[in-house]
């Protein structure tokens, strides 16, 4: 991982458990095998590469898992085979949840989010995608892995 002071690297460092934990957290994974820092900033973003160890069937070897200050989400990497491209699939799936959480609404067809649905957690998630969104668009998130 790349950082601009011992003090992100720390912040990057912690990240990268969270994503590990996250991972963990689910029945269908045993452990985390390789791992690889895809891109983020400490304390707000990181989008990591883990490879699952040992993998059982029907789960992908390969997730990019992305964590934060936001709602924790794990992405195939055949749908996002890069940093960047996985964290426009969170954005993606993390508006249609905003969407509804606008209207105080939850459906099982958008991707979970572990909060409320309420117009407050709306307007804070909204406000971190377009942080990430203007972020890709000025490539200030993606220069940070080269």
């Amino acid at each position: 991982m790349r950082a601009e002071d011992e003090e992100e690297q720390a912040l990057l460092h912690a990240l990268f458990e969270k994503a590990k934990q996250f991972l963990i957290s689910h029945e269908w994974c045993f452990g985390v095998g390789e791992a690889y820092f895809g891109d983020g900033i400490g304390g707000v973003i990181g989008i990591f590469l883990l490879e699952l160890a040992p993998v059982s069937d029907n789960v992908d070897q390969w997730l990019w898992v992305i964590v934060g200050d936001i709602p924790s989400a794990y992405l195939v990497v055949d749908e996002c085979p890069t940093p960047v491209e996985a964290l426009e699939t969170y954005i993606e799936l993390m508006r249609e949840w905003v969407a509804l959480a606008y209207e105080g609404k939850a459906s099982p067809e958008v991707f979970p989010v572990v909060a409320a649905p309420t117009p407050e957690h709306a307007e804070m998630l909204d406000g971190r995608l377009k942080t990430f969104e203007n972020w890709i668009e000025t490539e200030s998130l993606g220069r940070r892995s080269h």
